[in-house]
């Protein structure tokens, strides 16, 4: 599947490509990697180009741009000419090889090879990874053979290996590879090892004792290391067949999304599980993290690449315009470490003397996920997930070629229209995915009205299609009152897949005032559109009513407010604090 964006979602991809992916100093992500800079004893330094040449390549199969081909190949080249005849890759010094985030870094240079041989079949990358990959199994055997107990947090960061060990089977059928996978899931469900499998559901946040020191060994609520290991185990199911391993996955998704996602579609603070869907309304120290975001958006598409399960599709959607745009700075150049609900946008801090951080490496691996999964080929027809303006070219199941155009401004609006073009009629089904949240959809083909849609569920629409064939969607874009909290009520706003938000560039400090949404017996409410009307690259701006807190026997209001989406808010030319839960007043009179 190739795809061609327009509009508001090609800007964010092509503006992350200019201002951030190639305006990276390559050379210095190499140079810890060189002989004399092996040095290294604790930190992480071996990540950066890993996470940075992954999010060039995804960008270069969506865009295949010649200057992104020329940054891959000289990234390639200058990492293997690090590679020392024991086949290691990395920074760490002789005598602590194995510790800290070493093999956390070996991970990402065989996924960054093995990314470089998919695009370029370059064989030289290919023997890079198995050479790097050889060695770890080496050092591993020299040492006591046992991966989880190496680094931190339960040897989930160590034993993430698994993704691209499984990727290297899958490329060179040696058969070496797939006993390494197995053996680091086996070692998964020892005494020391992080019970992936065997607790799997068991709530996140609550599979092992809080640990004296919150980022040690011994912690097993590290949300990017352990949905990382996840991703992995995906990819030996792939494999294996081993149903107990997608069981695995699907269960802790399930747990996940119960127990720590929140509105924007991310969750964690200070990096780790914490049961943060329960308070999602209140204050939280360093709250959604990117690489959580991001890697909560990988697998996610993940189990949807797999399944086709449209729940999936609608999570993702969730988390990439709310959670990771909004960590993304107005051009793309930057991204934040952590994006809280309530609060400003602040860029993280520099991480190892490498001039970024882990999130600045990892924000546009999530950006580049969604667009070539936007639709996807099944074994009856097609299967639309997204929605975006564009051209997506697949195959249909006769293996002919077909182009489904989309013109859309989706999400500013619900309509979409899909034209079908395909050299012969084909008889095979398009499966158009209808969000959990459009109560009231409007689906034809050539103006004849498709019934039994149902919201979260794929509507199937089998016919003989031919070139010319037009697809209607109209979904139910109302805005929706969220309420959460208990101690604490707070309400927030949704309107369609998008997270609506306060913001003091439209209020001033008035922010901070106790409001409460009017809205209906069924929890609409009714939104004035003022997207026509705004620049400062916004996607969303509208206004609500609200009726004030009043200290009188009568309420007053109603009032409007502005809101606008929560990607752009505190996004702007300028900083400002933005607000999406509203703190409700208490009455215990209905309590």
């Amino acid at each position: 599947m190739s795809v061609q964006l327009n509009g508001y979602l090609a800007d964010k991809l092509n503006s992350d490509i200019d201002n951030r992916l190639l305006v990276q100093d390559v050379d210095r992500l190499i140079a810890p990697f060189k002989l004399e800079n092996r040095t290294e004893t604790s930190l992480w330094q071996s990540e950066f180009w890993g996470k940075w040449f992954t999010s060039v390549a995804l960008a270069y199969r969506y865009h295949p741009d010649p200057r992104l081909k020329v940054t891959l190949d000289h990234a390639a080249a200058g990492l293997i000419a690090t590679q020392t005849p024991d086949g290691y890759i990395g920074n760490y010094a002789p005598t602590h090889r194995l510790q800290g985030w070493d093999i956390w870094g070996r991970k990402y240079c065989i996924l960054g090879l093995l990314a470089h041989y998919d695009i370029t079949k370059d064989k030289k990358s290919l023997t890079a990874a198995t050479r790097l990959a050889d060695n770890l199994i080496n050092d591993l055997n020299k040492k006591d053979g046992i991966i989880v107990t190496k680094g931190n947090y339960r040897g989930m960061a160590a034993s993430s290996v698994l993704e691209p060990i499984c990727l290297l089977y899958n490329r060179t059928g040696n058969k070496k590879y797939l006993d390494f996978a197995n053996e680091i899931v086996r070692q998964w469900e020892t005494p020391e090892g992080p019970q992936l499998i065997s607790k799997a559901n068991v709530n996140v946040a609550e599979r092992f004792p809080k640990p004296k020191n919150w980022y040690s060994p011994e912690q097993g609520q590290k949300a990017y290391e352990m949905m990382s290991c996840y991703e992995g185990l995906l990819e030996l199911y792939r494999i294996t067949g081993n149903k107990t391993y997608r069981q695995a996955v699907e269960d802790v998704w399930d747990n996940i999304k119960k127990t720590e996602i929140d509105i924007a579609g991310s969750g964690a603070s200070t990096e780790m599980w914490f049961g943060g869907k329960a308070v999602e309304n209140t204050p939280i120290n360093h709250f959604q993290e990117t690489c959580v975001t991001v890697t909560w958006l990988k697998l996610t598409q993940q189990l949807l690449r797999l399944t086709g399960d449209a729940k999936y599709a609608d999570e993702a959607e969730r988390t990439y315009y709310n959670a990771l745009l909004g960590s993304m700075s107005k051009h793309g150049a930057e991204w934040a470490k952590y994006t809280p609900l309530n609060g400003e946008r602040l860029p993280g801090s520099e991480q190892c003397g490498m001039g970024l951080n882990c999130c600045i490496a990892s924000g546009p691996r999530g950006l580049f996920a969604i667009p070539l999964f936007m639709a996807m080929e099944n074994i009856d027809g097609l299967q639309l997930n997204y929605f975006a303006d564009g051209v997506f070219k697949l195959t249909t199941p006769k293996s002919q070629a077909i182009i489904l155009s989309q013109h859309t401004d989706y999400p500013k609006s619900g309509f979409i229209n899909i034209e079908v073009n395909l050299p012969k009629t084909e008889d095979m089904a398009i499966n158009i995915r209808i969000p959990a949240w459009s109560a009231k959809t409007k689906l034809s083909v050539n103006g004849v009205e498709i019934t039994g849609i149902q919201p979260g569920r794929y509507t199937k629409i089998k016919r003989t299609w031919k070139t010319g064939d037009k697809i209607t969607l109209q979904l139910d874009m109302r805005g929706r009152v969220i309420q959460t909290g208990t101690a604490l009520q707070s309400a927030a706003i949704m309107r369609g897949p998008i997270v609506l938000a306060r913001d003091t560039r439209f209020e001033g400090t008035n922010i901070s005032a106790v409001m409460r949404p009017l809205a209906d017996r069924n929890g609409y409410i009714a939104l004035t559109d003022l997207t026509n009307n705004i620049g400062d690259d916004i996607l969303l701006l509208c206004k609500a009513k609200f009726i004030p807190e009043s200290y009188t026997e009568a309420a007053k209001g109603p009032v409007e407010i502005t809101l606008c989406d929560y990607a752009s808010a505190g996004n702007g030319n300028k900083s400002s604090f933005f607000a999406v839960w509203w703190p409700q007043l208490l009455r215990p009179s209905e309590n």
